[in-house]
């Protein structure tokens, strides 16, 4: 079965839905984005903190305590089958596109690799390893931009003429 380029020979209604499912995750994955921004989880000693507490800081602004090991697996666990969900659903939709082969192929599984740095990484830095809270820093950072990348040509491809 060939799926290259088969978005285009869609009806433009089936078009539209995917459209506006893809609108709709992107509003879903930006609220994300923006609660990441609330924690204070953009710089590498804020995903630190988030995730191991400030009881060592005086006077702190916001009072954070290390997260226990059942909210650890339920945040890891939550995210990581979520996650994954919102990249299976985005590279099928890119399987269809007429992207160049290599471009659509890292657009597909990178997201993966990233979810597994990220959430590995954070509970790796959880357990002790500190210096893991740069590889989730960079990971969360590159699947944010695949994600973009992705949305925005999967956007492109359903509307372009063949």
């Amino acid at each position: 079965m060939q799926l290259h380029g088969r978005i285009h020979t869609f009806p433009k209604h089936i078009k539209h839905f995917i459209a506006a499912f893809v609108v709709v995750l992107s509003i879903g994955y930006g609220t994300g984005l923006l609660f990441v921004g609330q924690t204070d989880t953009t710089t590498p000693a804020g995903i630190e903190e988030n995730y191991l507490g400030n009881e060592d800081i005086e006077d702190p602004a916001v009072m954070k305590f290390k997260k226990g090991e059942r909210e650890m697996l339920t945040i890891l666990h939550t995210h990581i089958l979520s996650i994954s969900f919102i990249f299976f659903f985005l590279g099928g939709l890119l399987a269809l596109t007429s992207l160049p082969k290599n471009l659509k192929t890292f657009l597909m599984i990178e997201p993966f690799v990233s979810i597994v740095l990220t959430f590995g990484g954070i509970y790796l830095m959880w357990q002790g390893i500190s210096w893991m809270k740069y590889v989730v820093m960079i990971s969360g950072t590159v699947m944010t931009v695949v994600y973009i990348v992705g949305v925005i040509a999967l956007l492109i491809q359903l509307y372009k003429r063949r």
